[in-house]
C-alpha cells in the first residue's frame, strides 16, 4: 500500500489488490494485482482452477502411502463455527500429497490442492491423522515452533496481458528451515 498509490481500491473495499488468501500463519507466495483488469483476470483463473499451487508442510507421524489424493468434502465444523472439518455436507475438496522426507515422528510433504477451501490443507491432513506440525487449531501444537509449518512454495498462472504461463517459487521461511535442521532424518523413507 505504501509503494503503490491506488492499490487500496483494487478488488473492492478491503481487498487492496489481494487476489487470494493464505492462512494467518502460512508463509510463502501471495498474488497482489495492481489494477482492476489484472485483478479480474487472476481471480477468474483461481475460480476456474487454472492456477498451479504447491505447498510444503511438515506433518505429524508417518504419512502413508507415499503419494495419494485426499478427496473429502470440507464445510463448517458442526460444533465450532470458527473451524472447518471434513463433513458430508461440505464442498468438494481435493488435495494431492507426495512424501518428500521422513523424520523421526513427522513427515515433510508436498501438497497440491486442486480446490481452494478455507484451511483445506490443514483440515485434510488432520483428517488422515497427520495434522500440520504447530497447528493449534487442528491438533498439533509444538512449543518449539511459534506457527504452523505450512509454506506456499510455487504459484503459477497465465499473465493477464500476454497469456504467457508464469511460475514463481519461494524457498521455505527461515524459521521453518531452522526447525527442519533440528529433526532426525530417517533413511530410506
Amino acid at each position: 500500500l505504501a509503494n503503490y498509490t491506488g492499490l487500496e481500491r483494487v478488488g473492492g473495499v478491503g481487498r487492496s489488490g489481494v487476489v487470494h488468501r493464505l492462512d494467518k500463519e502460512t508463509s510463502g507466495l501471495l498474488v497482489v494485482a495492481k489494477n482492476e483488469l489484472t485483478y479480474s483476470s487472476l481471480c477468474d483463473q483461481f475460480k476456474s482452477r487454472q492456477v498451479s499451487k504447491v505447498y510444503q508442510a511438515l506433518v505429524k507421524g508417518d504419512v502413508s502411502p507415499l503419494e495419494a489424493d485426499i478427496d473429502a468434502p470440507i464445510g463448517r465444523h458442526p460444533r465450532d463455527p470458527k473451524r472447518m472439518a471434513v463433513v458430508s455436507t461440505g464442498r468438494d475438496s481435493i488435495t494431492r500429497y507426495t512424501v518428500i522426507n521422513r523424520f523421526k515422528g513427522c513427515t515433510l510433504v508436498q501438497l497440491k490442492p486442486t480446490t481452494g477451501r478455507t484451511h483445506q490443507i490443514r483440515v485434510h491432513m488432520a483428517s488422515i491423522g497427520n495434522p500440520v506440525i504447530g497447528d493449534t487449531v487442528y491438533g498439533n501444537n509444538n512449543p518449539k515452533l511459534n506457527r504452523h509449518f505450512l509454506h506456499a512454495t510455487v504459484l503459477g498462472f497465465k499473465h493477464p496481458s500476454s497469456s504467457e504461463f508464469m511460475e514463481f517459487k519461494s524457498e521455505l521461511a527461515h524459521e521453518l528451515e531452522d526447525f527442519i535442521k533440528t529433526l532426525t532424518l530417517i533413511l530410506p523413507y
